[in-house]
């Protein structure tokens, strides 16, 4: 049965890599499958693997078309996260395709890869992803 595993990014520095995103989503580097070009991060609470990193030499797509969406229930919480994340490496984008009233904020991480911290509380659902 085919089923989605691991989503994956592609990096350039992985100490810096692994540092940025274990804190950035309060998760844990495992050794499963540990190497100088892949490094597997876990949930913290032991539900298994959350993201995959890849040692890789192409350059971040300026605008990709498969991206992270990280989280938040509210505009407060977002801009927390926001200035959190700038401070553990991330970096602001020069983004050109807001929406009026965005309820998302584009950031880069150390690499470059391009995501999005989404503020749930102007979601359709009211709130429930």
């Amino acid at each position: 049965m085919l089923r989605l595993g691991t989503p994956v990014i592609g990096v350039t520095d992985m100490p810096r890599a692994v540092a940025f995103w274990t804190e950035a989503l309060r998760l844990v580097a495992a050794e499963e499958w540990a190497s100088e070009t892949w490094r597997t991060l876990h949930h913290t609470y032991g539900s298994g693997r959350a993201l995959g990193l890849m040692l890789s030499t192409s350059m971040p797509e300026p605008r990709p078309r498969i991206h992270l969406d990280l989280y938040v229930d509210t505009a407060e919480e977002q801009r927390t996260e926001v200035r959190r994340l700038i401070g553990l490496g991330a970096q602001t984008v020069a983004w050109d395709m807001y929406p009026p009233e965005p309820d998302f904020v584009v950031l880069a991480d150390p690499d470059g890869n391009i995501f999005c911290v989404v503020d749930l509380s102007h979601a359709p659902s009211g709130g429930q992803a």
